[in-house]
């Protein structure tokens, strides 16, 4: 290798330790409750991933997918998704074969696209109440505002909002997160509803 050359790797190198180490530092996502990331979402959908196409520096990693069910988002579905290429941006890597629950947003192209700080998981480890959920319960609950307690007292600003404590609870269960919905009521106030309420709006063999 000439000096030449390397003189231009080098520096290359460099830039590319750099912009991944950059990446790192801005891809900080707070934990969310699947109602906070259903209702923020542009798009919720239930999918098989069947394909990947890795992207050249710095364009999308591409996932090929089959649309098993629409939960929110346009009806003409989608058979591809995208995520940045490294995981240092923010990029997902899903597996081959999996059945995964995706939040996305939508580009301005109509393509899905998503990141680790969209609520994305294995379908498998979604419990019932959650799945029952997606059908209905999240959708009633989008006037209301989920707030994270990382200390006790847990306060609230609004009687519209629900204060998720399983953050100071110690529950490896995570039972606000999984078994409960925050739903408003009548008189305007918000507050959590288990499973035993949401069932009744069916999980449709989910």
């Amino acid at each position: 290798m000439t000096w030449t050359v390397k003189s231009f790797v080098l520096p290359l190198v460099l830039l590319s330790m750099w912009w991944l180490q950059e990446g790192a530092a801005a891809c900080l996502c707070a934990a969310v409750h699947l109602q906070t990331a259903y209702c923020d979402a542009d798009v919720v959908i239930k999918v098989t991933v069947k394909g990947k196409t890795s992207g050249d520096f710095g364009k999308p990693t591409k996932y090929d997918v089959k649309l098993i069910k629409t939960f929110k988002g346009p009806k003409r579905g989608f058979d591809a998704i995208y995520t940045p290429s490294f995981p240092a941006a923010c990029g997902v890597t899903l597996t081959k074969g999996v059945d995964y629950l995706i939040t996305g947003k939508l580009a301005p192209d109509g393509s899905l696209h998503i990141t680790l700080c969209d609520f994305i998981a294995p379908w498998k480890r979604l419990c019932k109440t959650q799945k029952g959920n997606l059908l209905k319960g999240y959708k009633k609950g989008c006037d209301c505002k989920i707030t994270r307690c990382t200390s006790l007292p847990c306060k609230i600003s609004s009687r519209a909002e629900c204060s998720w404590t399983d953050f100071v609870m110690r529950s490896d269960n995570r039972q606000q997160a999984k078994h409960f919905a925050c739903i408003k009521r009548r008189d305007g106030s918000c507050t959590w509803y288990s499973g035993g309420a949401s069932s009744r709006w069916g999980f449709g063999g989910l």
